[in-house]
C-alpha cells in the first residue's frame, strides 16, 4: 500500500509528490490525460512559489528557463503609452514548470501514471481504495485531489464547490506564434471601447500566450476561439498590419469563477489547488496558491505519518485545513479586489495592468 495517492499531475500535484517523496513518503501520481500537455496556462511564479521550489531543489532549473522581471508594455488605441516593470516574478509556461517537476520526481523513482481516470473512492479506518476507469484499484493511506477546478475527486467525496461563476466565458486564450513581434516584453493592447488583446512571450519557444476579449457575431453572440478569430482580434486591438499570428496549439476560453470547497478534508482524503478553490487571474495567484497548498499538505501528511494512530495523528491531519482554508478565502477576496481594479485601470490611457501588487 502506498502512503499517498495523488490525483492530478499539474503543478499542485507534482509539487506535493516531490515534497512527500523527498521526505521518504511513498507516493503514486495518476492523471486522466494520456500524456503531458504543452500549454502555457499558468505562466508566472511569485516569491512564495519560488520559495517552495527552492526547498524542493528546482528553483535554479526554473530560473534557467524563465524570464525574470518581465516588462508589461501597454498600448491604448494602438499607441504605446506605458511600460511597467514587474519585479519578483519569473515567467515561463506551465508545461515547462511541470516538466521540471516531473524530472525532479523521477529522481526519487516516481513517474506519473497517465491515462488513469479516477471513478470511485471508498474509505475505511486504515486507508482509501481508489477505483480507476480501466477497472484497476489502488490502495493508499491517504488521497490528495489535485485535479483542477472540475475536480473528480471533489465530486466523488461529495464536497460542494461554493461561490459564483460568470454565465458567459469572457476571454479567449491560447498559444500562438507572432513572427516579427518583439519578445522582450508582455504586449498589452487596450481600446477605448473596453476591448483587449495581450501577448506574453513563453521563453525558449516561438510561442506567445494570447489573452483577448471575445469576438462576437452580428447578433452579439460570442464566437469560439480560433486562429482566424485571434487574427481579427489582433488586427482590431494591436493595429499592426505586418504581424500574422500562426500555429495556434492551444485554444480555450476563460470566465471569472470565485469558488471555494466547503471543506478540503474528508477523512483520509484532501483537496488542493484548483480542486479546492478557483479565483480571478488578476495578480497571478492561482497556481502559486496551489503550490503553497501542496507544501502545506506535504508537511501535514509527513507529520501525521510520523505519529502513531490516535489523537496525535488526528490533530496533525487537521492542521492542513486549519491553515489553508482561511488562506484560500483570503486569496479569493484579494483576487476579486484586484480584478475589479484592473478592469477599471485598463480603460484609462496611461494606466498599466498589475501583477502581484497590493
Amino acid at each position: 500500500m502506498t502512503d499517498v495517492l495523488i490525483a492530478g499531475a499539474g503543478p499542485t500535484g507534482l509539487t506535493l509528490a516531490c515534497d512527500l517523496a523527498r521526505r521518504g513518503v511513498t507516493v503514486r501520481v495518476i492523471d486522466q490525460r494520456t500524456s503531458p500537455h504543452r500549454e502555457s496556462r499558468g505562466k508566472s511564479l511569485n516569491r512564495d512559489g519560488l520559495r517552495v521550489f527552492t526547498d524542493l531543489g528546482v528553483a535554479g532549473r526554473l530560473a534557467a528557463l524563465g524570464i525574470p522581471d518581465l516588462t508589461f508594455r501597454k498600448y491604448f488605441d494602438g499607441a504605446h503609452v506605458d511600460d511597467t516593470s514587474v519585479p519578483d516574478f519569473l515567467f515561463l509556461g506551465q508545461w515547462q514548470i511541470e516538466a521540471v517537476l516531473r524530472d525532479r520526481l523521477a529522481e526519487f523513482g516516481v513517474h506519473v501514471e497517465y491515462g488513469a481516470r479516477l471513478t470511485g473512492v471508498r474509505q475505511d479506518a486504515a486507508g482509501v481504495d481508489a477505483e480507476l476507469a480501466d477497472g484497476r484499484g489502488i490502495r493508499a493511506g491517504h488521497l490528495a485531489g489535485c485535479d483542477g477546478g472540475r475536480s473528480t475527486t471533489r465530486a466523488l467525496l461529495g464536497i460542494s464547490f461554493e461561490g459564483t461563476s460568470e454565465e458567459e466565458q469572457t476571454m479567449v486564450i491560447g498559444d500562438v506564434t507572432a513572427p516579427g513581434l518583439g519578445r522582450d516584453v508582455w504586449h498589452q493592447w487596450f481600446t477605448s471601447d473596453g476591448g483587449a488583446m495581450m501577448l506574453c512571450p513563453i521563453p525558449g519557444t516561438d510561442t506567445f500566450q494570447l489573452q483577448a476579449s471575445r469576438e462576437r457575431d452580428e447578433y452579439g453572440r460570442p464566437l469560439p476561439p480560433s486562429l482566424e478569430s485571434f487574427q481579427r482580434l489582433f488586427d482590431r486591438h494591436a493595429r499592426m498590419p505586418g504581424i500574422r499570428l500562426g500555429e495556434a496549439t492551444w485554444l480555450s476560453t476563460w470566465g471569472v469563477n470565485v469558488r471555494m470547497a466547503a471543506r478540503i478534508r474528508e477523512g483520509r482524503a484532501f483537496l488542493a489547488g484548483d480542486a479546492a478553490h478557483v479565483q480571478p487571474i488578476a495578480g497571478g495567484l492561482g497556481m502559486n496558491t496551489g503550490i503553497l497548498d501542496a507544501a502545506a499538505l506535504a508537511r501535514t501528511l509527513a507529520a501525521a505519518l510520523d505519529e502513531e494512530p490516535g489523537p496525535a495523528r488526528e490533530t496533525a491531519l487537521g492542521a492542513y485545513e486549519a491553515e489553508r482554508l482561511p488562506a484560500a478565502a483570503e486569496v479569493l477576496t484579494e483576487t476579486v479586489r484586484r480584478h475589479r481594479r484592473v478592469l477599471a485601470a485598463v480603460r484609462t490611457a496611461g494606466n498599466g495592468t498589475e501583477v502581484g501588487r497590493g
